[in-house]
């Protein structure tokens, strides 16, 4: 399956296996040329972060460079230093051999080139790093130049022995993989070559008799240290052969599955018996060189690939570059060549899928066999366990098993934006938080957003908010013209003096009276001596909701493009008592009638009035919550606003609603999923208001508490989420002593006829909850189950071990129906001829009776859940009446079906109170068209349910929300 993808026309190097990230280092290719004709040469380094779907790889560093390249290698060397990634070394033109710092490529700082030398007399085509001396460097070039480096000292190389004759080009070096003295060099003319350098001298040459052996590719075997492999790149002997140099006579064998030329091999160094190469038949076949066979194999798309390399760090995964300009990076464990064809835009919008499918490999690889496993544990760990490699050549000792628990964390910025939440909340530092998000904002909303959350935190809260409306008394002096705006805005600061004064310059004598009179006896005296006469204006409404005091009618009829007038209305004039739910009403409009701007908006007016769950609720709408930094972003503001909340009151925060108590349970299994476990305990609710979730805060509580082990101190564990049921043991005792009653009686009243398919059973629930793709921690519902599986099966394997099941039928049932006509045709002929079918008995003929046909009356749901088989059949029949496509009509057509198991428990009166609350829920959200919230509830019924009682009907009607969401009806 390929993973990624790259446009280079280059060559390439894996990281080394004690790297992480994973990176892939490519130079420009020597002797080749791209669609530009561009002669210059790069050096680049690309993350390949699995994690990411995309086929797309992110570039870390690049750096240009005064040669092309022929081969590039990725070595450890210098990689004590904590800063340090290593070094690449690049072979060039003109014998060149340059060492790079991959650290200083990285940081795009120092001199990237740390060592160059030119000592070879052409173009360097072979490297190998010795794998026991990460130091040491062999090269290979033209007139069998052979050189051995060190590179703490770069400049004077040493000879592995004399040069081989007759002088010819190096192919390929490689270093043995369990003796570090052995060097192994190969010529295309099908020679290979092995040095010993103690002594300083070849001490074997393998060669092939037909000499048309052209050799391209070498590597050793991982494991035995006398076998190496040898690819031929010509078309006329396209094999790979297996060399034993203790029969180095003649091939062991040969590898014979490609149609043209071999170019590159690859051995995996984590299970030998997988052997990467590619040809000029355009094809990468995965070999299992012991048993000579093709285990997997991929054709691909574009011109030769030249280079195929197994991934050192992740070794089910391979890289292969072509000649065509492309680097592509696949995985060896089966799935989809390519997702989709590239189409261009004007060809038909849905086009299907154009793929190829690739086999799995025929057993596991040898990093995944018994006895090895992983498994992810809660809190983000990691536990796996596998056998030690034998040291040497003592693989029949018996070595113990070790089992290694890892902290796996994947969201590093999610976790330090939450770690700067959780020092603020402690410290008391939220101003502090707050400036810093203000002076961090990306978009004026959002820096407006925390300046209001800011202003709350402090005294005087609504003359600040005043002014961030844009309104002040300062400013109101500055103005001398336009006498509606000044009237306006000294009524909203309550300048009842200013705004007389204004009304009477202007002659405006009924409104200066009408607003004298709420400005005490004195003004209005004054006041009514200037009055001449009553009229209306455009401040009418204002003037008489303030004189009156209905400060509804200015929230209810307010236009809402002016909703901050109406805010500084409220922040001015209202009541203390009054000014929340008025806040609240005015943020509700905003809501519910304004566009998406003023629906933002709204959650200015939800932070005014410190509801922190209407400010959840309008956020959900208008943002996305799923992924981890969003979430963090709605949580901070949260407890931000909560805080503020609690110093204004002086008392603990409120009880959370269902969407912030489902906001803060994410957030807390996402914190104990990267290992954050005291910190997840700490914002889980206490007792929310919905009950759906209750269960789930309880389990997860409890979860959180028995994982934190000894750090939880002297605390003590929170109350169990279930009902534990203890399973004995029964003893069993002689019919006598129980009265003669029979064994099998017994039996029947314990419920244990049939032992052993309790504990198969229960597992089948668990496993049916984990298909029914449950998220967050209803995933982990039935892990408190399992005790009670341990449980019975201890009792069951305390039960007598000479247990007689039944007798089996082993003859037909009497007095059956008789079968229509033609349903049996063989049976039919058998009769006719006298014969019997095999297995029937021999003596008598059978006698069948026509039984009458019993009418079954069916009963009427229940009225008071008659509503959900109507609102639920509505759903079927809205998405029926708009759906096109005949696989989702197939499928609303199964949901009918499907739905009648429902109504049946709801005839029979069957389901539990907790699953009828949620079906209800459920039917009142598909009649809101909230199908998210309607799936939301739908997952929590299942989690908390029992698999066996709602399998039958809810995956159904999760498939129809989902349809209905995508259809939108």
């Amino acid at each position: 399956m390929k993973l990624k993808e790259i446009e280079r026309t280059a060559v390439q190097a894996w990281s080394p296996a004690n790297h992480h990230p994973i990176y892939l280092a490519t130079g420009t290719s020597a002797q080749q040329l791209d669609a530009s004709f561009s002669t210059n040469a790069t050096l680049e380094i690309f993350e390949v972060d699995f994690r990411d779907p995309s086929l797309d790889m992110k570039q870390k560093g690049t750096l240009p460079a005064s040669n092309r390249f022929h081969k590039l290698i990725w070595g450890n060397f210098g990689n004590g230093s904590p800063e340090s990634s290593g070094v690449i070394i690049g072979g060039g033109d003109n014998g060149v051999l340059t060492m790079y710092s991959v650290h200083h490529i990285l940081v795009s700082k120092s001199e990237p080139v740390i060592g160059q030398t030119e000592k070879h007399s052409g173009p360097v085509r072979a490297l190998d790093f010795n794998p026991f001396q990460s130091n040491l460097l062999a090269s290979g070039a033209n007139d069998s130049e052979i050189f051995i480096w060190d590179l703490n000292n770069f400049s004077v190389p040493m000879t592995p022995g004399a040069k081989s004759q007759p002088h010819e080009d190096i192919s390929v070096v490689s270093w043995n993989r369990q003796v570090q003295h052995i060097l192994s060099s190969a010529h295309p003319s099908g020679k290979a070559v092995v040095w010993d350098l103690r002594k300083n001298e070849p001490i074997i040459k393998v060669s092939d008799h037909s000499n048309r052996m052209h050799c391209s590719g070498m590597a050793w075997h991982p494991e035995v240290a006398t076998q190496l492999v040898l690819s031929s790149e010509d078309d006329r002997l396209p094999v790979i052969q297996i060399w034993d140099l203790r029969f180095a006579t003649s091939p062991l064998s040969q590898l014979e599955g490609h149609t043209r030329g071999v170019l590159s091999v690859s051995w995996c160094q984590a299970d030998p018996e997988l052997l990467l190469s590619s040809a000029k038949d355009n094809r990468i076949l995965c070999w299992n060189p012991s048993m000579g066979e093709v285990v997997y194999e991929l054709p691909i798309r574009s011109q030769w690939c030249f280079d195929v390399q197994w991934c050192p760090r992740n070794p089910s995964v391979f890289s292969a570059a072509t000649f065509d300009g492309w680097i592509n990076i696949y995985s060896v464990m089966g799935g989809n060549l390519e997702a989709q064809q590239k189409t261009q835009a004007d060809k038909v919008p849905e086009q299907v899928a154009q793929t190829t499918l690739i086999p799995p490999l025929k057993k596991p690889p040898k990093w995944i066999r018994r006895p090895v496993g992983v498994s992810f544990a809660f809190g983000g760990k990691l536990i796996s366990f596998g056998l030690t490699k034998a040291p040497g050549q003592q693989v029949q000792q018996t070595y113990p098993h070790q089992v290694f628990i890892s902290q796996v964390t994947t969201e590093t910025e999610f976790l330090l934006r939450s770690r700067e939440l959780q020092m603020a909340l402690q410290s008391g530092s939220l101003l502090d938080y707050c400036q810093g998000k203000i002076q961090t904002a990306k978009l004026p909303f959002d820096e407006n957003l925390w300046n209001f959350l800011k202003v709350n935190l402090e005294q005087e809260s609504r003359t600040k908010l005043l002014k961030l409306l844009g309104y002040s008394k300062e400013d109101l002096q500055k103005k001398v013209r336009d006498t509606d705006g000044l009237i306006s805005q000294a009524l909203l600061l309550g300048n009842f003096e200013a705004a007389v004064e204004l009304c009477m310059r202007a002659e405006r004598f009924a409104d200066a009276i009408i607003l004298a009179i709420a400005g005490g006896e004195n003004l209005l005296k004054e006041t009514q001596k200037r009055y001449f006469a009553k009229h209306k204006t455009k401040l009418s409404l204002l003037l008489s909701s303030v004189v009156q005091q209905n400060w509804q009618d200015i929230v209810r009829t307010c236009d809402l493009q002016s909703w901050k007038e109406a805010l500084a209305i409220l922040l001015t004039y209202s009541k203390h008592e009054d000014y929340t739910h008025l806040c609240d009403m005015l943020g509700a409009r905003l809501e519910s009638e304004g566009d998406a701007a003023l629906s933002n908006d709204a959650c200015l007016c939800y932070i005014s009035s410190g509801n922190v769950e209407r400010l959840v609720e309008c956020w959900v709408k208008n943002h996305e919550t799923s992924s981890p930094l969003a979430l963090q972003d709605l949580i901070e503001k949260v407890m931000v606003l909560s805080r503020s909340v609690e110093m204004l009151q002086g008392t603990a925060g409120h009880v959370p609603g269902p969407v912030l108590a489902e906001r803060i349970t994410q957030y807390a299994s996402l914190l104990a999923s990267q290992g954050c476990l005291a910190a997840a305990m700490n914002y889980l609710p206490s007792m929310p208001k919905c009950g759906l979730f209750q269960l789930l805060i309880e389990q997860l509580r409890d979860r959180l508490f028995h994982a934190q082990g000894e750090n939880v101190g002297d605390q003590q564990p929170p109350p169990f989420p279930y009902t534990r049921v203890s399973v004995g043991v029964i003893k069993h005792t002689s019919p006598a002593a129980r009265g003669g009653s029979t064994s099998e009686g017994a039996a029947d009243k314990t419920g244990l006829r049939h032992p052993e398919k309790v504990g198969l059973k229960l597992r089948c629930s668990w496993l049916g909850e984990r298909e029914e793709g449950l998220l967050g921690c209803g995933r982990h519902m039935k892990h408190y189950e399992m005790t009670q599986i341990a449980g019975i099966e201890e009792l069951i394997s305390d039960l007598p071990e000479k247990f007689t099941p039944p007798a089996p039928i082993t003859a037909p049932v009497m007095s059956l129906p008789t079968e229509p006509q033609g349903i049996h045709p063989q049976l039919s002929r058998l009769q006719e001829s006298g014969q019997s079918p095999p297995g029937a008995p021999k003596e008598g003929s059978l006698q069948y009776h026509q039984l009458p046909v019993e009418r079954v009356e069916r009963k009427e749901v229940p009225p008071e859940h008659q509503a959900l088989k109507a609102t639920f059949e509505g759903l079927v029949q809205r998405c029926s009446a708009v759906a096109t496509d005949p696989k989702t009509r197939r499928r609303l057509e199964d949901a009918l079906q499907r739905l009648e198991c429902l109504y049946e428990k709801l005839r029979e009166q069957t389901l539990s109170p907790t699953i009828l609350m949620g079906l209800h829920e459920i039917a009142r959200c598909v009649e809101a068209r909230n199908y998210q919230q309607g799936l939301l509830v739908h997952t929590q019924v299942v989690s908390s349910s029992s698999f066996s009682e709602v399998s039958g009907f809810m995956p159904i009607l999760k498939v129809l929300m989902t349809i209905a969401g995508k259809l939108n009806v």
